[in-house]
């Protein structure tokens, strides 16, 4: 497998915590530089004193002009080869119950998160000719779960974004997928799990094997095996791979 290009600068918004910060840590390993992006100082200031990251910038992800800012001091640095369009929340409810704000809530950060990133980093990669653009999706992106309409809706949205950019930018040197996890052992599942608990009344081990039912391994995605999977997309030797979307998810999909 081709690794990253030499001196790959990668920016990794919601890199303060769980996938992001997976994602950020093992791109620093293969030998990137890396910035991460996030709402939460104190988790990107962690990452960067524990080596996972090298630099790091608050800022929200639905805010296009403070993103698009981050975007151009991160570049300054030097040039942005590598995009991964991780920030994102997960919300649930019933349909019925699920108001507009709630949709808009999931589409802002879940969608247009990576709309803003994206559209902030691309134009030196289309005139430089090259880049390695990554959304993290979800299975949800992929199929539908019950009680979750407004975060399934908003992740089928990036798979459809990321399909039309890559035919869009195929002929320039840039490459841009989704990669879609299932329920992954994060701190974003723990509280979804926590939420179960409260809802249903069912004890920790038979919330979390409510999830895992899902995944025919029969076991939660580790956030690592996501970070991977990226690694990969990012290398050179991943050129001819574009428009995809990957499900790490067990056989589920």
């Amino acid at each position: 497998m081709s690794g990253l290009p030499r001196s790959a600068h990668a920016l990794v918004t919601g890199g303060g915590r769980g996938i992001g910060r997976a994602i950020a840590s093992t791109l620093v390993q293969a030998g990137a530089t890396v910035t991460v992006l996030g709402r939460n100082r104190a988790g990107l200031d962690a990452a960067v004193a524990a080596g996972r990251a090298h630099f790091a910038a608050v800022t929200d992800v639905t805010d296009q002009s403070a993103t698009a800012m981050a975007v151009a001091e991160a570049a300054a640095r030097q040039p942005i080869d590598i995009v991964v369009a991780n920030a994102g929340i997960a919300e649930s409810a019933p349909f019925v119950k699920s108001d507009a704000a709630l949709f808009q809530r999931m589409i802002a950060v879940n969608f247009m998160g990576v709309v803003n990133v994206v559209q902030a980093a691309l134009p030196a990669m289309k005139d430089r000719r090259y880049g390695r653009i990554v959304a993290i999706a979800s299975t949800a992106g992929l199929k539908g779960y019950a009680y979750v309409s407004a975060y399934s809706a908003a992740k089928h949205a990036v798979v459809g974004l990321v399909r039309s950019l890559a035919l869009e930018l195929a002929s320039t040197g840039v490459t841009v997928n989704a990669v879609c996890p299932g329920f992954t052992d994060t701190d974003l599942l723990a509280a979804g799990i926590d939420n179960i608990m409260k809802k249903t009344g069912r004890s920790h081990n038979q919330a979390v094997a409510e999830l895992t039912r899902h995944n025919p391994q029969g076991r939660l995605v580790t956030p690592s095996e996501v970070a991977d999977t990226v690694l990969w997309l990012c290398g050179e030797g991943a050129g001819a791979i574009t428009g995809q979307a990957i499900a790490i998810a067990g056989g589920e999909v």
